[in-house]
């Protein structure tokens, strides 16, 4: 009878190294007490899904506020969903939002001493650990066809009974070594599965870091451990990989629970022991029939960063707002701090909430418009160029055109204690603030003209704008509507709104009424930033040349 041992040198005769070996070369780390070891381990299958960001956020905070370290691991060994370049994409958005690994896979290199980091290229390491497995009769090779996994999983479905390659349905877990050398020399396909010893009828306790103590169902799958094309599969490079790259907590979606059992059986089963697990709230939205749904890669443009790039976001934002589902305290806090320094917020899984939470584009716009109020013309004018340079042609022209112009625009009402809050993204810049400049001011107009509210008629509209000629931009901002104040009072607006209010017929109607006919007149819109502010950009003389513009008609 053939033995374990002999089964195992047939199957890998090249492999000569031991688990003792693959223990010395990657040795505990040499951390301080506490030292959180966290990885994201990203598939090179696509962009860079907002809950992966999520993750890789929280990873990274655990890491830091623990002076341990965070490394990115890819996982590629799922060779057919690849896609050749998003590995190296995923690396430089992450570095967009300041999530940068200690070590590991960097897009284009790798640093550490626990790589290689890209799973492809660690086939010798699952060999050790998978010859070792064999050797003591807890792996086996399996030659299941694919006609007839699915004749067994026919028989479930008919039975209705747990599909899966497990006890009695495992049926080449029960040939003898003799029979396993035997068709492996004739050459026949095979893949490598882990001999489970579990029941799903029997519960094993669980701890997690964020759902606390449960049950869950013992895992009794064969699992393949190992496929045909000699990569080994997500569930067992995992447990490798974060045992030899000494990962402490394993951080990820809660849509991983499930194979919770597979993984804390096979490190059982292996002798060693296991991380910490942290399984994260999914990310959610309202679907088309009313009810929450996980974010979609196919149906949502919120499930992909590169949109939220692409609109002009402030990358702090996005991290700000996502550490909002992270941590039910931190909206407090950053409050608190004036939305600043958010580094220093002490992350904590406690605070963390087990209900997927909804993504709300209005609190994100939200944040992004506090974090653009706070930053200087200068950061303004060259986030702004950094972005349209991507993204919006048009703008890059036109901000590039005359940069200082464009700090004079963006800096309006910008550089006090509470700053305007006008612009919320980058996205959209150039329709905000192109009536600054007179060729896109003349184009918008003769397309779509200037449209004043309808309860006055042209000739009103034009004794307004003669009188406000006598407007004076050179007094301080108080002086100037006290002016527009007295000139509208003269006209027959009110400035009163409880006299207004009381009698309406009275009057022509209020100062913002004054206000708004000189707006629109300036700035095509009934809403812009600080009107006298506008017109200091502007200058006198632009101002009074528009005014006459519609005085001419």
């Amino acid at each position: 009878m053939v033995s374990d041992k002999e089964l195992a040198e047939l199957i890998f005769p090249e492999v000569k190294e031991t688990i003792a070996d693959l223990e010395a070369r990657y040795p505990l780390r040499n951390l301080p007490s506490g030292a959180e070891v966290t990885r994201f381990a990203p598939s090179p299958t696509g962009f860079l899904h907002t809950g992966s960001l999520f993750t890789s956020m929280v990873c990274h905070k655990v890491a830091n506020d623990s002076n341990g370290v965070f490394y990115v691991r890819l996982e590629d060994t799922d060779t057919k969903r690849e896609i050749e370049g998003s590995g190296l994409q995923l690396l430089q958005q992450l570095k967009l939002f300041n999530i940068v690994p200690n070590e590991g896979y960097l897009g284009d290199h790798q640093v550490g001493q626990y790589g290689p980091y890209i799973q492809s290229e660690r086939a010798d390491i699952y060999k050790v650990v998978i010859k070792h497995l064999l050797e003591e009769g807890k792996a086996y090779p399996c030659f299941c066809s694919q006609e007839e996994l699915d004749d067994i999983r026919a028989k479930q479905e008919k039975a209705k009974i747990i599909p899966g390659y497990y006890g009695p349905f495992a049926k080449y877990r029960y040939l003898n070594n003799d029979e396993r050398k035997e068709r492996i020399l004739k050459g026949d396909p095979y893949v490598i599965r882990f001999k489970s010893s579990g029941n799903h009828i029997h519960k094993i306790k669980v701890s997690d870091l964020v759902h606390g103590n449960f049950e869950i169902a013992e895992n009794d799958m064969d699992i393949v451990i190992f496929k045909s094309d000699g990569l080994p599969t997500y569930h067992f490079a995992h447990v490798c990989d974060d045992h030899f790259m000494r990962t402490t907590t394993v951080i990820r979606g809660e849509e991983w629970i499930a194979s919770l059992p597979i993984h804390l059986e096979l490190f059982k089963a292996l002798g060693w022991q296991a991380p910490k697990y942290a399984h994260l709230p999914v990310i959610m939205k309202i679907g088309e029939n009313g009810n929450k749904r996980k974010l979609s890669k196919r149906l949502d443009n919120e499930a992909a960063v590169s949109y939220f790039l692409k609109d002009g976001y402030p990358s702090e934002a996005l991290i700000m707002y996502l550490m909002t589902i992270a941590n039910s305290n931190f909206e407090e806090w950053i409050f608190e701090h004036k939305f600043e320094h958010m580094e220093e917020f002490k992350f904590s899984f406690d605070k963390m909430s087990l209900e997927g939470a909804l993504f709300d584009m209005g609190k994100l716009n939200f944040f992004s418009r506090e974090i653009l109020s706070k930053k200087t013309k200068e950061e303004m004018l060259e986030m702004t160029l950094k972005y349209s340079k991507e993204y919006d042609e048009k703008l890059y022209n036109l901000v590039s055109s005359d940069p200082e112009y464009f700090k004079k625009i963006i800096n309006i009402e910008r550089e006090k204690e509470n700053p305007r809050k006008d612009y919320e993204k980058l996205g959209g810049l150039y329709d905000l603030i192109s009536f600054f400049y007179k060729d896109l001011y003349e184009e918008y107009v003769k397309i779509n003209g200037l449209v004043y509210n309808e309860k006055f008629s042209l000739e009103q509209v034009k004794e307004v704008l003669s009188a406000l000629k006598e407007l004076d931009i050179s007094k301080d901002e108080q002086t100037w509507f006290s002016q527009m104040k007295s000139i509208g009072e003269s006209l027959g607006f009110s400035s009163d709104r409880k006299a207004y209010k009381a009698n309406p017929e009275a009057y022509k109607g209020m100062i913002g009424d004054v206000a708004e006919i000189l707006r629109i007149t300036l700035t095509t819109k009934k809403n812009s930033p600080n009107l006298y502010y506008v017109m200091q950009v502007l200058g006198l003389e632009e101002c009074h040349r528009r005014i006459n513009q519609v005085l001419s008609k």
